[in-house]
């Protein structure tokens, strides 16, 4: 009886959380699959490292850190460009992703500093 309700539970949020989804606007759609990407790439880079070794650990930490980042980021401009959100409603979209731009270029300088 309990496996069936929580089945039924976890089918109705699942449905729930689908439909809320199809009205979000397909330019956030796009940092959402950005953002799946960056994080996928980290947990290859994490698994990879598991399994081969962190002999360069410098250019694993630079890696993952690359990834992490680029992600926060990545939220950063969604949280900014989302029209429901009226903490930036002055805000272009334009600027955000200046920001957006700008943020990943000293992200990945610093990165590349941290390689040696």
């Amino acid at each position: 009886m309990g496996k069936s309700s929580t089945t039924k539970d976890a089918q109705a949020l699942f449905q729930s959380f689908r439909s809320a989804y199809v009205a979000t606007p397909t330019n956030l759609k796009i940092i959402d699959l950005y953002v799946m990407f960056a994080v996928f790439t980290a947990l290859i880079q994490v698994v990879y490292m598991a399994m081969v070794g962190t002999f360069p650990f410098n250019s694993f930490l630079s890696g993952v850190l690359s990834c992490v980042g680029t992600a926060v980021l990545a939220v950063c401009l969604r949280i900014q460009v989302n029209k429901e959100n009226k903490e930036f409603k002055d805000l272009p979209p334009e600027r955000a992703f200046a920001d957006f731009v700008l943020c990943n270029l000293v992200l990945h300088l610093v990165i590349m500093n941290f390689l040696g």
